[in-house]
């Protein structure tokens, strides 16, 4: 590090000489907004990852790896003479004090709810000023993975009202749903199928919703209930002497069973 030179300044400086064309690294040169993008979004969930596992010295690496991506990108943005770290940093700092009137002004709440409804006004008037549209859905990211996209449409169509009034509502669409899915299913229509089962899927994230649950943070709660389970099984098998590619489904479901039993105590 320099005399007088911030971390942030270090971590500028390392990019621009991995970036350098001359004395550089190859593989840092050649990288586009495109080729990075896949590494921004792996770091993201790792860094979920360790606040999952309540790591918190893997959290301090894992947040560094995506801090240097954002450097990465913004170091590629100035070459194009674009932007630079500097202007991002602004970006989002003019961000929070637009949307945080009641820290940073003098308005106020009465409560989360109210704050929250104008939060979501703020950003309608910044979709429209940046895009010229006021569509309410114009700017959620096709990339988004689908259950999180799935989540964000409808909160946003929910914003003007349109939405079921409560979770008994979207319990009937689901069975109205899982009837299509099966009707496809006995059609055999491949086509069909797919749609149908995109259509409980996104039902489903709607009924999470509307109960206040996370459908990201359950899914990722019913991965790990499976993924127990199903290590109880090897290991238990595996125990016995047995192989569990020559175990039968009943014996297999058991075990399963079992396990359910030992986290139900």
């Amino acid at each position: 590090m320099m005399e007088h030179e911030t971390p942030l300044q270090r971590l500028r400086s390392i990019m621009e000489r991995l970036r350098d064309p001359d004395s550089g690294c190859p593989w840092d040169i050649e990288q586009t907004f495109e080729t990075v993008a896949p590494y921004t979004i792996e770091e993201a969930y790792e860094v979920d990852d360790a606040i999952r596992r309540g790591d918190m010295a893997e959290l301090k690496n894992e947040l560094g790896d995506l801090l240097l991506q954002v450097v990465f990108h913004a170091r590629m943005a100035e070459e194009a003479g674009l932007f630079d770290l500097d202007d991002v940093a602004n970006a989002i700092s003019d961000k929070m004090v637009s949307r945080h009137p009641h820290v940073f002004g003098d308005k106020s709440y009465a409560n989360a709810e109210a704050q929250t409804l104008d939060w979501e006004n703020l950003k309608a008037a910044e979709r429209k000023e940046k895009t010229g549209s006021d569509g309410l859905l114009d700017d959620v990211p096709l990339a988004l993975p689908g259950l999180k996209r799935a989540q964000k449409l409808q909160k946003r169509a929910a914003t003007v009202g349109f939405d079921w009034p409560d979770a008994a509502r979207v319990l009937e669409k689901v069975d109205e749903e899982l009837a299509e899915v099966r009707e496809a299913i006995d059609l055999d229509e491949a086509d069909k199928i797919e749609d149908e089962i995109g259509d409980l899927l996104f039902v489903c994230t709607n009924l999470a919703r509307n109960s206040k649950v996370d459908s990201e943070a359950a899914l990722r709660r019913a991965n790990a209930k499976f993924e127990r389970r199903f290590r109880f099984i090897e290991t238990t098998l595996k125990s016995q002497g047995r192989d569990i590619r020559e175990t039968c489904l009943e014996d297999m479901e058991a075990l399963w069973n079992e396990a359910k039993g030992h986290e139900n105590r």
